[in-house]
């Protein structure tokens, strides 16, 4: 281990002053000095990780505990791991039990690397985060320099952690106290493989407002709900519970939910105590643009008489626009916006209470879902579409995937290891490791002065 040590070390002093002398001679960029450094880095995370985990081996193969229970069937056998540095090609040894015949590769359970395993789980964070965003080809190349990695490895690594819980980030602070909530709702409508269409939902409660420029508007205490769901109660029973954890329901005394009329938005009233219903404006502007858009003098009384609440006056001028519309489909669009405009009247009303500050639905389901789902010609299948919707909900929502996948390892893995190292040999690991072999490096015992002597004696404390 010392010798290693010792050739990183030396590795990155030569390496920083190489690219020093490139940046004061030959005039280049201070970012060409940071991407070469960072690929030495890389290099050197490589060589770190290859050497703890063959060290770790051999610990494990000198163990007491290991000899009573395990004996060696093969040794050296090649083991490649992609992680974050590059590919980690390292050796590890067979084991068989003495007592049941199993074989395992104790080295490698030890630090929960299975068998079939092919890259490490920082890296498949990685991959996934940056698939969040970006197609899956391009994430595969964005995650990592140093590994061509596939779209289709990246669709494989999400479909391992699989659909994520809209629950699964922790609540930071409980019972909260407010006297208003707002929640709005909206779906995206994403292109199928098979030609179909598929509509994930998406919901968020907030408490209101807040400006954050001169124009622009912040929303406070933002909870994202998002996924493909059959029945659109299992969708509301998260949200009721969310508000039942994160609030005091005694408290509030008023839940706006705002949507565009769609009869799951609808179904959340009967879920969400204290709710009131609110169209969403944005697409009761649609509605009024279909009705006028062939009688545009008409679409400014519509306006006034909507404005002023006045329903006789709006359902008699529609009715005005359809019979002196020519039959046939745009007879059709208008009938049908009239019947919107009446079914959701009670919606249109409460957007005029004073404390409704209007819904952006339609901004965050832009954001959230469709800058990923359907902003580009992508063909999706609905599995892929509830984890992409999932995950996009679960980022929003301050989640990390690095955690997630951390999580499912651990229930993966057995409650215990195979194999516990003996005291004797992880006292050994500290005094030796980590003191004796770092004191050994010649590099620290120079006279001269670099960079890297400074920081290896810190590290030491010399």
């Amino acid at each position: 281990m010392d010798i290693i040590i010792q050739q990183i070390a030396e590795k990155i002093s030569k390496s920083i002053n190489t690219n020093f002398l490139e940046l004061l001679k030959e005039g280049t960029e201070i970012s060409d000095f940071i991407i070469n450094i960072n690929s030495t880095l890389d290099e050197i995370g490589v060589t770190i990780t290859q050497e703890v985990l063959e060290t770790l081996d051999l610990l494990i193969k000198d163990d007491i505990n290991r000899k009573k229970r395990w004996e060696v069937k093969s040794k050296a056998a090649p083991k490649t791991l992609n992680t974050i540095f590059g590919q980690v090609k390292y050796k590890r040894t067979y084991y068989k039990n003495k007592k049941n015949g199993e074989y395992r590769y104790l080295s490698d359970e030890k630090v929960g690397i299975r068998p079939g395993d092919k890259m490490d789980t920082g890296l498949k964070s990685r991959l996934i985060e940056e698939a969040v965003d970006s197609p899956y080809r391009k994430s595969g190349k964005k995650a990592t320099e140093n590994i061509e990695l596939s779209g289709q490895t990246v669709m494989n690594s999400i479909r391992e952690l699989g659909a994520v819980a809209n629950n699964k980030v922790e609540i930071k602070e409980k019972g909260r106290e407010v006297t208003t909530l707002y929640i709005e709702a909206d779906e995206d409508h994403v292109a199928l493989q098979s030609g179909k269409c598929a509509e994930p939902k998406l919901v968020y409660v907030h408490e209101g407002r807040k400006k954050a420029g001169k124009n622009r508007y912040k929303l406070q205490n933002v909870r994202v709900f998002s996924g493909m769901y059959s029945n659109s109660e299992d969708l509301w029973l998260e949200v009721a519970d969310y508000l039942e954890e994160a609030y005091d329901t005694e408290k509030i005394e008023k839940i706006y939910l705002s949507g565009d009329g769609a009869s799951w938005i609808k179904q959340g009233k009967s879920w969400i105590n204290k709710s009131i219903y609110v169209l969403d404006r944005f697409h009761l502007s649609k509605y009024v643009k279909v009705a006028t858009a062939h009688k545009a003098p008409l679409a400014e009384p519509l306006w006034k008489y909507i404005n002023k609440l006045e329903q006789e006056n709006v359902r008699e001028l529609l009715d005005i626009i359809i019979e002196d519309t020519e039959k046939g489909t745009k007879r059709e669009a208008v009938k049908n916006a009239k019947r919107y405009i009446m079914n959701n009247w009670e919606g249109i009303k409460n957007q005029y209470n004073k404390d409704y500050p209007g819904c952006s639905a339609e901004g965050h389901v832009s954001h959230i879902l469709s800058s990923r789902l359907s902003s580009r010609p992508l063909g999706w299948s609905v599995v892929g579409v509830d984890e992409m919707s999932r995950l996009r909900a679960y980022k929003a929502n301050g989640g990390k995937v690095y955690d997630l996948l951390k999580e499912k390892r651990k229930k993966e893995l057995k409650e215990e290891r195979i194999l516990e190292l003996s005291n004797k040999s992880v006292n050994r690991i500290i005094s030796r490791h980590a003191a004796e072999r770092l004191g050994n490096i010649t590099i620290l015992e120079t006279g001269k002065r670099t960079w890297t002597r400074e920081m290896l004696k810190s590290f030491r404390g010399a």
